[in-house]
């Protein structure tokens, strides 16, 4: 059973296929090698869809900051020395959020209040969302197609290549929503080792929402819960100045599928930054952030006995879970 790492980007016009891939495997090794722990890279393969939805990738040979396919945000190294802000006040900011926006935002049926904002919200910031949403008609070269089917056809191909792969998919920002949505409703019993996300909006009202709507319409079930088919573990990065993260976290908003397994958060400083502007968004800052390091290391470097053992106390765990439950 080889092991794979799947990526998955999140929104907006991305450079050529090729390239990001590239960017994203330097900034995965860039965190590994600063962890200092022996290992071998496995296979890694990013799931590349901003061509559905933008006619031409951004280019990085383009120099007018003017253009429409100027590329302002390559993968860099980090710097050496970062200083990190306080955040402390932020997060207190956000928590009080998080629960203020449930309850003003969200019934018990998990329908959105004021739906009237949200929608305006994704129409002016967040086109690919809106498309992804709204499975808008494509065509090109005379052929129909819809948007949310053909991305979600992208990574659906991808798991289905690696079936019986040990597999740790790691999805930034609306890649998130796609990668949870694959696994909860179109393959929901495909395994996976490790479920990861970065800079994900699922805990925001309106996109939990829009997912337990899909619950609902597929499943006749409007409560969210890790996808069926993860194993061992889902680990959500977010980092505090992060504004498409802003509901950081997930673990009180989804709860566990049948293996236990349940959203285990994260803050993390994204070191991302080019001409010293910072962006706590970008995917290389968290995809070389220590915490990530360290639980893709724990991926690449388990054993198969160290499998078994954690497999059977889980299920252990389970079981004891389920008797509770049934009482």
């Amino acid at each position: 059973m080889a092991k794979v790492i799947i990526g998955v980007h999140g929104l907006g016009n991305k450079p050529r296929k090729d390239l990001l891939q590239d960017w994203w495997r330097m900034a995965i090794i860039e965190g590994l090698e600063k962890a200092g722990v022996a290992y071998t890279m496995p296979e890694f393969e990013l799931v590349y869809w901003a061509d559905i939805l933008h006619e031409k990738p951004t280019d990085e040979t383009i120099t007018n900051p003017e253009s429409q396919l100027f590329l302002d945000e390559p993968y860099v190294p980090a710097k050496k020395t970062l200083i990190k802000k306080d955040t402390s006040v932020r997060k207190k900011v956000l928590d009080w959020f998080d629960e203020a926006a449930d309850k003003i935002f969200l019934n018990n049926d998990m329908t959105v209040n004021y739906s009237y904002i949200s929608d305006a919200i994704i129409h002016n910031y967040f086109k690919d969302l809106e498309a992804y949403y709204l499975n808008d008609k494509i065509i090109k070269n005379g052929i129909v197609s819809f948007a949310r089917d053909q991305i979600r056809e992208r990574l659906r191909k991808v798991l289905i290549k690696h079936r019986g792969d040990d597999i740790f998919i790691v999805s930034h920002s609306m890649g998130s929503i796609v990668a949870y949505d694959i696994l909860t409703f179109n393959l929901p019993d495909f395994e996976v080792h490790t479920f990861a996300t970065i800079g994900s909006p699922l805990g925001i009202p309106f996109v939990r929402s829009r997912v337990a709507l899909e619950k609902k319409i597929i499943l006749n079930d409007i409560k969210l819960k890790t996808p069926p088919g993860v194993q061992k573990n889902w680990f959500n990065f977010s980092d505090i100045e992060d504004d498409v993260a802003i509901n950081y976290s997930l673990n009180k908003d989804f709860d566990a599928n049948k293996y236990g397994i349940l959203p285990i958060d994260f803050i993390v400083h994204n070191d991302y930054e080019i001409n010293n502007k910072p962006n706590p968004h970008k995917s290389f800052g968290y995809l070389r952030a220590p915490e990530f390091s360290k639980v893709l290391l724990d991926f690449i470097n388990e054993k198969e006995s160290e499998k078994n053992w954690k497999q059977r106390v889980r299920d252990i765990f389970g079981i004891l879970r389920n008797k509770k439950q049934n009482q």
